[in-house]
């Protein structure tokens, strides 16, 4: 099936190569929608506790927009997760439905992208992680998102590499990259403050100069205007909603880049 579901990405012009539909799907559930023969609408769910789910890869194939599709997807959506509540990050389209659903805004997210034409400095101490900073790595990612996603994190290890930032000897934050779409994703980026987070996809930039790259941020990050001058440009935001309780998220650790505007 997910070689349909790829075409179907296509279809709404959505950069996932085959590769990333297999990683998304491996970590959560998939629903699909036929009409005979034919693959016309998805979307996966991925939990990560058992009080709290994200939603996402939501795709109706264009000839069949507006006949109800959206929404009997997402309700099953809602009914395989059960007493969980659901987060997504909704583009424009979507957005009417998924606040009829009962979803709520409570940020807005910014897709940066493009090829870096300038390299950052670094600024602070960033290298390669190790081993011994998985640990540091996997509590940081939970005090930033108030979830334990241990597995994401060792699905995203496997894939690609990671960075971590240190202060007075110890991991302050991190940052990993991997094969997306058109290019490299950079996510989650995780840091104390935004000068960490700078540093941490500085590295990344400076390594692939000239590539074409990939940032999802929150929109308060404060890292928007420093993106778009490495060549980073802002495309379309997206509404971060919620349908029940948001997990609560710290404050030494913040949460600057996503995984992915559907993993989160």
């Amino acid at each position: 099936m997910l070689g349909p579901a790829h075409l179907l990405s296509h279809a709404v012009a959505w950069p996932h190569r085959l590769q990333d539909w297999q990683f998304a799907l491996s970590l959560g559930y998939g629903i699909a929608a036929f009409e005979r023969d034919r693959l016309v609408g998805t979307a996966m769910w991925w939990p990560f506790e058992p009080d709290f789910a994200t939603l996402g890869m939501v795709i109706v194939a264009p000839d069949r927009q507006g006949v109800g599709l959206g929404r009997r997807l997402m309700q099953a959506v809602i009914e395989a997760a059960g007493p969980r509540a659901i987060g997504l990050n909704a583009t424009t389209a979507g957005l009417p439905l998924y606040e009829k659903l009962g979803f709520v805004r409570i940020g807005e997210i910014h897709q940066h992208q493009g090829r870096v034409t300038v390299p950052a400095p670094v600024g602070a101490p960033v290298r390669p992680a190790t081993e011994s900073d998985w640990h540091a790595i996997e509590a940081l990612d939970r005090a930033a998102c108030g979830l334990d996603r241990r597995a994401l994190l060792a699905a995203l290890r496997s894939l690609g590499r990671g960075n971590v930032l240190t202060r007075e000897g110890k991991v302050a934050g991190f940052s990993l990259v991997r094969e997306f779409g058109r290019g490299q994703s950079i996510g989650p980026v995780v840091a104390p403050d935004v000068q960490g987070a700078k540093a941490l996809i500085a590295d990344w930039a400076g390594q692939n100069l000239g590539s074409f790259l990939r940032v999802d941020c929150p929109g308060a990050s404060g890292l928007g205007d420093w993106l778009a001058g490495l060549g980073l440009a802002q495309v379309a935001p997206v509404a971060s909603m919620v349908l029940g309780t948001a997990p609560r998220r710290g404050t030494a650790a913040q949460l600057f880049g996503l995984v992915s505007q559907a993993l989160g």
